[in-house]
């Protein structure tokens, strides 16, 4: 287990009162106490314009891309719009490719306000195989999250323990060997 790993969460909401970026901010808490350093990376604080391939450079891209390249572990939070993950998580992972997230291990914790966030899960699960990034097979789901918040807290213990151990995860296996690249990145030549 390597005891210094660098994680850092991402948030793929822009909402104010995001539960979102407080299951990431919880899961950030499990990194600490499983030894690593932790990071909190809040879209809101980057200008990224939607994704336009002739200029990938584009506002804060560069450091938010900085960022991600420099850490050992990403959790990617986001909450579930129709479905999906945020278009706000899917402008900044667009500006992402390969150099950022080949053989990076990556977290995933998604949000709902109806029932379980599973969908959402599963795509970012293919976007992330498609960047040949080793995703933790332990997952975080969040149905209901207006009741499963009360003051910042989770207040569902064993939900809280599987936040947690996300972060641990993350920790655990940010120096994971990497598996050999994926047939989705294989073909994923925008990304290279």
């Amino acid at each position: 287990m390597s005891d210094s790993a660098h994680v850092v969460g991402v948030v793929g909401s822009l909402r104010d009162g995001s539960y979102t970026r407080l299951g990431v901010g919880r899961a950030l808490d499990g990194v600490r106490r499983a030894g690593g350093t932790a990071e909190l990376l809040d879209l809101r604080e980057y200008d990224l314009p939607t994704y336009d391939a002739d200029h990938d450079e584009a506002g804060d891209a560069n450091a938010f891309k900085t960022r991600i390249r420099e850490a050992d572990a990403v959790p990617l939070g986001t909450p579930m719009y129709h479905g999906s993950y945020s278009s706000t998580l899917k402008t900044a992972l667009d500006y992402c490719g390969f150099e950022e997230f080949e053989d990076k291990t990556v977290g995933l914790l998604a949000v709902a306000g109806g029932g379980f966030p599973v969908t959402a899960l599963e795509h970012l699960r293919s976007v992330c195989r498609a960047l040949n990034a080793w995703v933790i097979p332990h997952q975080v789901a969040v149905p209901r999250a207006h009741a499963q918040f009360d003051d910042g807290d989770l207040v569902d213990e064993d939900l809280d323990g599987r936040v947690l151990t996300l972060g641990r995860r993350a920790v655990q296996y940010a120096d994971i060997e990497p598996d050999p690249d994926s047939f989705e990145g294989e073909q994923n030549v925008g990304a290279r």
